[in-house]
């Protein structure tokens, strides 16, 4: 069952008559909209709660104009070695966990592909394995290329492990401590590794979005963060939004107590929008420039959206199904309810089964309330293949 657990909360403080807090400091684009519009009021704090506790500063670290060592540069390795001189804590944060996200074949051009999803299998090297982050997926690292037999296959680009490793020997007196989804698998290990933390064994963590938000490490100053960049241009519209918050909150660990803060971004697009709002610590200023561009593109919040999604075995069944769902009559009886063609989802395939999906958006939310419960009994009427699945999900988030 999907749902908006955010929306569903709203909803049902409505229901009982009782008011609801939602509190970020980077709230959804829809939240920030419906403030301004006065559907919610707002509440705004200006201050940390420590009050001897001041913002991080925020420098950008042009790489255009630097050699970087594995991915790192200069400036940020001096600030480490600064903060463990005095002894305070760091933060490298790179949201890339495993060794490297893809082992390949310079000689041939193989590369170390999913057989059950259209991703890649990421190297990780501490337990020499080649996993797929969406299904699960593993086999054992190639010793040589499966395809040319070439024994000199390399990883490409850097995960967390590879990081935590070649800082070790950068800084073999400092205790390095990783936080992600390898190093950290239950409940009793994530709090034996925040005990930790908070107990100063560590002096640099390497993390993932783990850390990004809601700790409180008071020896943490500094916050490096590196591969920002990949997500300024992704195909998702929602892709600046989510960067945004992600690096403000993450560049919130630093300075929480009496020890001033320092933020470090390493770009090659410093002069980019999203980057001067983070330097200034300007939220509300990106959520309006933000907004503007929703409004002229009519994306969510100024349009309403559902999206059919179908799985089956072979994508040819799965756009079928979607167009049989476009050729209901039902859909002509709604004509403020606009239908985009089938396509292929962003990561078409997961775990076997080909994945295609249909937009149905309109710029009144009452017309699309009103079509969806028509539009899906129509929807299970529609003859398919016995291993064909669907769902309906409204307001989606995921493209």
């Amino acid at each position: 069952m999907r749902y908006s657990a955010r929306d569903v909360a709203v909803f049902r403080a409505r229901l009982l008559d009782i008011p609801v807090l939602l509190g970020s400091a980077t709230p959804s684009l829809e939240s920030w909209a419906n403030a301004q519009g006065k559907r919610y009021g707002l509440l705004a704090l200006h201050e940390r709660a420590n009050p001897q506790a001041a913002l991080p500063a925020v420098h950008l670290l042009d790489t255009r104009k630097m050699l970087l060592a594995d991915g790192v540069s200069e400036p940020l390795m001096a600030a480490l070695g600064t903060r463990l001189e005095r002894g305070e804590q760091s933060l490298v944060f790179l949201n890339r966990r495993g060794y490297a996200p893809v082992l390949a074949c310079a000689a041939c051009g193989w590369v170390s592909r999913c057989e059950r999803c259209a991703a890649n299998l990421v190297l990780h090297l501490a337990d020499r394995r080649l996993r797929c982050h969406h299904c699960g997926f593993e086999r054992h690292v190639p010793k040589a290329c499966p395809t040319c037999g070439n024994q000199d296959i390399h990883p490409f680009g850097r995960g967390t492990q590879r990081l935590e490793i070649w800082l070790q020997a950068q800084f073999p007196q400092a205790r390095i401590l990783r936080v992600d989804r390898d190093s950290v698998k239950s409940r009793k290990q994530w709090e034996a590794m925040l005990e930790r933390i908070h107990g100063g064994e560590a002096d640099i963590l390497v993390g993932t979005q783990m850390l990004a938000k809601g700790h409180d490490f008071p020896k943490l100053t500094l916050v490096g963060v590196l591969g920002a960049d990949a997500a300024l241009f992704a195909a998702d519209w929602r892709a600046p939004e989510r960067l945004f918050a992600q690096l403000m909150q993450v560049a919130g660990r630093a300075g929480r107590a009496e020890l001033k803060g320092e933020v470090l971004i390493q770009t090659e697009y410093p002069d980019h929008p999203l980057y001067a709002a983070l330097v200034a610590h300007d939220y509300p200023g990106f959520a309006a420039a933000l907004l503007k561009e929703r409004e002229q593109a009519g994306f969510p919040p100024y349009a309403f959206q559902a999206m059919l999604r179908a799985e089956a075995p072979e994508m040819s069944a799965a756009i079928a199904f979607l167009a049989s769902a476009v050729a209901l009559p039902v859909v002509h009886e709604h004509a403020n309810v606009v239908l985009y063609d089938p396509v292929p989802m962003k990561l078409s395939r997961l775990a076997n089964l080909e994945r295609g999906q249909l937009l149905a958006e309109s710029h009144s939310r009452p017309a699309l309330q009103a079509f969806l419960p028509r539009w899906r009994e129509a929807i299970e009427g529609i003859k398919a293949p016995s291993r064909l699945r669907w769902h309906l999900e409204v307001d989606p988030l995921e493209f």
